[in-house]
Protein backbone atom coordinates (compact mmCIF):
# COMPACT_ATOMS: atom_id res chain seq x y z
CA UNK A 1 0.00 0.00 0.00
CA UNK A 2 1.16 3.36 -0.94
CA UNK A 3 2.20 5.69 2.20
CA UNK A 4 0.96 9.16 2.31
CA UNK A 5 2.89 11.40 4.43
CA UNK A 6 0.91 13.52 7.38
CA UNK A 7 0.95 16.52 4.81
CA UNK A 8 -1.21 14.78 2.33
CA UNK A 9 -3.21 13.41 5.14
CA UNK A 10 -4.32 16.94 6.18
CA UNK A 11 -4.58 18.58 2.42
CA UNK A 12 -8.03 19.23 1.06
CA UNK A 13 -8.49 19.58 -2.66
CA UNK A 14 -11.49 19.29 -4.76
CA UNK A 15 -13.26 20.36 -8.11
CA UNK A 16 -16.20 23.02 -7.17
CA UNK A 17 -18.93 23.58 -9.97
CA UNK A 18 -21.11 27.33 -9.94
CA UNK A 19 -24.41 26.21 -11.48
CA UNK A 20 -27.55 28.16 -12.56
CA UNK A 21 -29.54 29.66 -15.24
CA UNK A 22 -28.17 32.29 -17.36
CA UNK A 23 -27.57 35.90 -16.61
CA UNK A 24 -27.70 35.08 -12.48
CA UNK A 25 -24.02 36.04 -11.90
CA UNK A 26 -22.38 32.75 -12.17
CA UNK A 27 -19.04 34.26 -13.81
CA UNK A 28 -18.84 37.58 -11.08
CA UNK A 29 -18.66 34.86 -8.27
CA UNK A 30 -16.42 32.66 -10.05
CA UNK A 31 -14.11 35.93 -10.93
CA UNK A 32 -14.41 36.95 -7.23
CA UNK A 33 -13.52 33.62 -5.81
CA UNK A 34 -10.22 32.70 -7.86
CA UNK A 35 -9.24 36.89 -6.95
CA UNK A 36 -8.80 36.94 -11.35
CA UNK A 37 -10.96 37.44 -14.26
CA UNK A 38 -11.69 34.45 -15.62
CA UNK A 39 -14.75 34.72 -17.08
CA UNK A 40 -16.68 37.06 -19.09
CA UNK A 41 -19.16 39.07 -17.42
CA UNK A 42 -21.45 41.20 -18.93
CA UNK A 43 -25.50 42.49 -18.64
CA UNK A 44 -26.16 40.25 -21.42
CA UNK A 45 -27.25 36.70 -20.84
CA UNK A 46 -25.33 33.22 -22.05
CA UNK A 47 -22.06 34.90 -22.35
CA UNK A 48 -20.37 32.11 -20.71
CA UNK A 49 -19.67 29.02 -23.21
CA UNK A 50 -17.24 26.97 -22.06
CA UNK A 51 -16.73 24.85 -18.81
CA UNK A 52 -13.69 27.47 -17.29
CA UNK A 53 -11.92 26.94 -14.38
CA UNK A 54 -9.71 28.56 -12.09
CA UNK A 55 -7.62 27.43 -9.35
CA UNK A 56 -7.32 28.47 -5.46
CA UNK A 57 -4.61 27.16 -3.39
CA UNK A 58 -3.76 27.59 0.38
CA UNK A 59 -1.29 26.09 2.36
CA UNK A 60 -3.70 23.00 3.06
CA UNK A 61 -5.83 22.95 0.23
CA UNK A 62 -6.57 23.79 -3.54
CA UNK A 63 -10.19 24.63 -4.55
CA UNK A 64 -10.77 23.93 -8.38
CA UNK A 65 -13.71 26.20 -9.61
CA UNK A 66 -15.65 25.61 -12.99
CA UNK A 67 -17.51 28.42 -14.32
CA UNK A 68 -19.95 26.66 -16.06
CA UNK A 69 -22.56 27.83 -19.34
CA UNK A 70 -26.32 29.08 -18.34
CA UNK A 71 -28.59 26.22 -17.85
CA UNK A 72 -31.02 26.32 -21.24
CA UNK A 73 -32.52 24.43 -23.70
CA UNK A 74 -30.56 24.12 -26.42
CA UNK A 75 -31.87 25.51 -30.62
CA UNK A 76 -28.20 24.85 -31.84
CA UNK A 77 -25.62 21.75 -31.34
CA UNK A 78 -23.16 24.57 -29.92
CA UNK A 79 -25.79 24.86 -26.89
CA UNK A 80 -25.94 21.54 -26.79
CA UNK A 81 -22.32 21.16 -26.27
CA UNK A 82 -22.41 23.84 -23.68
CA UNK A 83 -25.41 21.79 -22.30
CA UNK A 84 -22.58 18.87 -22.09
CA UNK A 85 -20.46 21.29 -19.84
CA UNK A 86 -23.48 21.54 -17.30
CA UNK A 87 -24.26 17.46 -17.26
CA UNK A 88 -20.25 16.86 -17.05
CA UNK A 89 -20.11 18.96 -14.15
CA UNK A 90 -23.05 17.67 -12.49
CA UNK A 91 -21.04 14.05 -12.64
CA UNK A 92 -17.37 14.94 -11.47
CA UNK A 93 -18.02 17.71 -8.94
CA UNK A 94 -16.66 17.53 -5.43
CA UNK A 95 -19.28 20.24 -4.16
CA UNK A 96 -21.99 21.89 -6.49
CA UNK A 97 -23.10 25.86 -6.01
CA UNK A 98 -26.42 26.21 -7.47
CA UNK A 99 -27.12 29.73 -7.96
CA UNK A 100 -30.08 32.17 -8.22
CA UNK A 101 -31.24 35.51 -7.97
CA UNK A 102 -33.56 36.56 -5.59
CA UNK A 103 -37.03 36.41 -6.76
CA UNK A 104 -36.07 34.04 -9.23
CA UNK A 105 -38.17 30.90 -9.89
CA UNK A 106 -37.89 29.43 -13.33
CA UNK A 107 -35.65 26.33 -13.00
CA UNK A 108 -35.18 23.56 -15.29
CA UNK A 109 -36.73 20.50 -13.99
CA UNK A 110 -34.69 17.61 -15.64
CA UNK A 111 -31.36 19.66 -14.28
CA UNK A 112 -32.56 19.57 -11.03
CA UNK A 113 -34.02 16.29 -10.84
CA UNK A 114 -30.37 15.18 -11.08
CA UNK A 115 -28.83 17.97 -8.34
CA UNK A 116 -31.98 16.32 -5.80
CA UNK A 117 -30.69 12.79 -6.22
CA UNK A 118 -27.17 14.00 -6.38
CA UNK A 119 -24.78 12.45 -3.28
CA UNK A 120 -22.27 15.71 -3.97
CA UNK A 121 -22.98 18.23 -1.50
CA UNK A 122 -25.03 21.00 -2.26
CA UNK A 123 -24.51 25.34 -1.57
CA UNK A 124 -27.46 27.47 -2.70
CA UNK A 125 -26.02 30.83 -3.57
CA UNK A 126 -28.75 33.47 -3.39
CA UNK A 127 -27.04 36.62 -5.40
CA UNK A 128 -28.14 40.08 -5.76
CA UNK A 129 -29.36 40.51 -2.45
CA UNK A 130 -28.37 43.81 -1.99
CA UNK A 131 -31.43 44.81 -3.98
CA UNK A 132 -33.82 42.66 -2.44
CA UNK A 133 -36.10 43.25 1.00
CA UNK A 134 -35.48 41.11 4.02
CA UNK A 135 -38.52 39.24 3.30
CA UNK A 136 -37.70 38.76 -0.32
CA UNK A 137 -35.08 36.98 0.84
CA UNK A 138 -36.30 34.57 3.13
CA UNK A 139 -39.08 33.84 0.64
CA UNK A 140 -36.67 32.91 -1.74
CA UNK A 141 -34.72 30.98 0.55
CA UNK A 142 -37.62 28.82 1.83
CA UNK A 143 -38.53 28.33 -2.15
CA UNK A 144 -34.85 27.08 -3.33
CA UNK A 145 -34.30 24.98 0.14
CA UNK A 146 -37.31 23.22 -0.72
CA UNK A 147 -37.26 22.83 -4.14
CA UNK A 148 -33.28 21.29 -4.16
CA UNK A 149 -32.58 20.53 -0.44
CA UNK A 150 -29.02 21.70 0.10
CA UNK A 151 -26.21 20.99 2.29
CA UNK A 152 -25.47 24.33 2.94
CA UNK A 153 -26.88 28.09 1.90
CA UNK A 154 -25.27 31.29 1.28
CA UNK A 155 -27.35 34.26 0.42
CA UNK A 156 -24.40 37.08 -1.12
CA UNK A 157 -23.98 39.61 -3.68
CA UNK A 158 -21.54 38.56 -5.86
CA UNK A 159 -21.05 42.19 -7.46
CA UNK A 160 -20.35 44.01 -4.34
CA UNK A 161 -18.37 40.79 -2.94
CA UNK A 162 -20.65 40.49 0.33
CA UNK A 163 -20.34 37.05 1.99
CA UNK A 164 -18.10 35.68 -0.66
CA UNK A 165 -15.71 34.65 2.22
CA UNK A 166 -18.20 32.76 4.02
CA UNK A 167 -19.05 30.68 0.59
CA UNK A 168 -14.79 29.73 0.93
CA UNK A 169 -15.41 29.03 4.60
CA UNK A 170 -17.91 26.05 3.49
CA UNK A 171 -16.68 25.08 0.35
CA UNK A 172 -13.63 24.39 2.46
CA UNK A 173 -15.30 22.34 5.34
CA UNK A 174 -16.80 20.47 2.71
CA UNK A 175 -13.97 19.15 0.63
CA UNK A 176 -12.46 15.74 0.67
CA UNK A 177 -9.04 15.01 2.05
CA UNK A 178 -7.12 15.37 -1.49
CA UNK A 179 -3.49 15.52 -2.60
CA UNK A 180 -3.28 18.98 -5.44
CA UNK A 181 -4.70 18.16 -8.35
CA UNK A 182 -2.63 21.08 -9.90
CA UNK A 183 0.48 22.66 -9.28
CA UNK A 184 -0.01 24.95 -6.64
CA UNK A 185 1.52 27.44 -8.88
CA UNK A 186 -1.00 27.24 -11.96
CA UNK A 187 -4.44 29.61 -12.16
CA UNK A 188 -6.48 27.98 -14.50
CA UNK A 189 -6.79 25.03 -17.20
CA UNK A 190 -7.08 27.06 -20.04
CA UNK A 191 -4.52 28.26 -22.39
CA UNK A 192 -3.56 32.15 -22.97
CA UNK A 193 -5.13 31.99 -26.23
CA UNK A 194 -8.34 31.19 -25.03
CA UNK A 195 -7.89 34.32 -23.08
CA UNK A 196 -7.34 36.47 -25.81
CA UNK A 197 -10.00 35.01 -27.87
CA UNK A 198 -12.75 35.65 -24.63
CA UNK A 199 -11.61 39.00 -24.42
CA UNK A 200 -12.17 39.82 -27.94
CA UNK A 201 -15.76 38.17 -27.72
CA UNK A 202 -16.54 40.11 -24.55
CA UNK A 203 -15.68 43.31 -26.16
CA UNK A 204 -17.92 41.85 -29.17
CA UNK A 205 -20.59 41.64 -26.67
CA UNK A 206 -20.33 45.06 -25.09
CA UNK A 207 -19.89 46.99 -28.53
CA UNK A 208 -22.79 45.22 -30.82
CA UNK A 209 -26.85 44.74 -30.73
CA UNK A 210 -28.65 42.28 -31.30
CA UNK A 211 -27.75 39.01 -32.21
CA UNK A 212 -24.56 40.10 -33.81
CA UNK A 213 -22.21 38.83 -30.22
CA UNK A 214 -24.19 35.47 -30.41
CA UNK A 215 -23.84 35.10 -33.74
CA UNK A 216 -19.66 35.21 -33.54
CA UNK A 217 -16.48 32.98 -32.82
CA UNK A 218 -12.90 33.74 -32.19
CA UNK A 219 -10.08 31.95 -33.49
CA UNK A 220 -6.60 32.98 -32.81
CA UNK A 221 -4.48 31.43 -35.19
CA UNK A 222 -1.17 33.03 -34.68
CA UNK A 223 0.12 34.23 -31.06
CA UNK A 224 3.64 35.13 -30.96
CA UNK A 225 6.03 36.33 -28.07
CA UNK A 226 9.05 39.04 -28.96
CA UNK A 227 11.14 40.70 -26.66
CA UNK A 228 9.19 43.94 -26.06
CA UNK A 229 5.82 42.74 -27.68
CA UNK A 230 3.28 39.91 -28.07
CA UNK A 231 1.70 39.91 -32.03
CA UNK A 232 -1.48 38.41 -31.98
CA UNK A 233 -3.48 37.36 -35.48
CA UNK A 234 -7.28 36.86 -34.50
CA UNK A 235 -10.07 35.79 -36.84
CA UNK A 236 -13.77 36.85 -35.92
CA UNK A 237 -15.93 34.36 -37.79
CA UNK A 238 -19.82 35.40 -38.49
CA UNK A 239 -22.54 33.35 -39.93
CA UNK A 240 -23.61 36.00 -42.67
CA UNK A 241 -22.44 38.41 -44.90
CA UNK A 242 -24.33 41.23 -43.49
CA UNK A 243 -23.05 40.43 -40.03
CA UNK A 244 -19.23 40.69 -41.49
CA UNK A 245 -20.48 44.66 -42.75
CA UNK A 246 -21.48 45.42 -38.90
CA UNK A 247 -18.58 43.69 -37.92
CA UNK A 248 -16.41 45.84 -39.78
CA UNK A 249 -18.69 49.26 -39.84
CA UNK A 250 -18.11 52.20 -42.07
CA UNK A 251 -14.67 52.71 -43.19
CA UNK A 252 -13.67 49.81 -40.79
CA UNK A 253 -14.25 52.07 -38.25
CA UNK A 254 -16.05 49.53 -35.75
CA UNK A 255 -13.33 46.74 -36.21
CA UNK A 256 -10.71 49.13 -35.45
CA UNK A 257 -12.84 50.15 -32.54
CA UNK A 258 -13.31 46.85 -31.02
CA UNK A 259 -8.99 45.92 -31.91
CA UNK A 260 -8.20 49.30 -29.53
CA UNK A 261 -10.18 48.21 -26.52
CA UNK A 262 -9.64 44.48 -27.14
CA UNK A 263 -6.15 45.49 -27.22
CA UNK A 264 -5.96 47.64 -24.69
CA UNK A 265 -7.42 44.87 -22.11
CA UNK A 266 -5.34 42.05 -23.56
CA UNK A 267 -2.03 43.90 -22.90
CA UNK A 268 -3.74 44.71 -19.07
CA UNK A 269 -4.32 40.74 -19.05
CA UNK A 270 -0.41 39.77 -19.91
CA UNK A 271 1.48 42.52 -18.95
CA UNK A 272 3.02 42.88 -22.24
CA UNK A 273 3.05 45.51 -24.88
CA UNK A 274 0.70 43.35 -28.05
CA UNK A 275 -0.17 43.86 -31.43
CA UNK A 276 -3.49 42.50 -32.62
CA UNK A 277 -4.19 41.69 -35.75
CA UNK A 278 -7.98 41.26 -36.70
CA UNK A 279 -10.38 39.82 -39.71
CA UNK A 280 -13.41 38.50 -40.10
CA UNK A 281 -14.66 35.60 -42.17
CA UNK A 282 -18.02 34.28 -42.70
CA UNK A 283 -18.77 30.18 -41.95
CA UNK A 284 -22.50 29.70 -43.00
CA UNK A 285 -24.38 27.86 -39.82
CA UNK A 286 -20.98 27.35 -37.95
CA UNK A 287 -23.31 27.32 -34.62
CA UNK A 288 -24.62 23.70 -36.18
CA UNK A 289 -21.29 22.55 -37.96
CA UNK A 290 -19.68 19.37 -35.19
CA UNK A 291 -16.07 19.88 -36.96
CA UNK A 292 -16.10 23.80 -37.20
CA UNK A 293 -17.38 23.39 -33.27
CA UNK A 294 -14.75 21.03 -32.34
CA UNK A 295 -12.02 23.44 -33.60
CA UNK A 296 -13.16 26.61 -32.06
CA UNK A 297 -12.62 24.50 -28.98
CA UNK A 298 -16.38 23.02 -28.09
CA UNK A 299 -16.83 19.15 -26.67
CA UNK A 300 -14.19 16.56 -25.13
Amino acid sequence: MKDINTEEKNHKAGFVSILGNPNVGKSTLMNKLVGERLSIITAKAQTTRHRIMGIVNGEDFQIVYSDTPGVLEPNYKMQEYMMQYVETALQDSDILLYMVEVGETKHHQSILDKVSVSKTPIILILNKIDKASQEQIEQSRSFWQELIQPTETCCISALNGENIDTIVEKIINLLPYSPPYFPKDELTDRSMRFFVSEIIREKILLLYQKEIPYSVEIEVVSFKEEKDITRIEAIVYVERESQKSIIIGHNGMKIKELGTVSRLEIEQFIEKKVFLGLSVKVQKDWRNDDNRLKRFGYGF
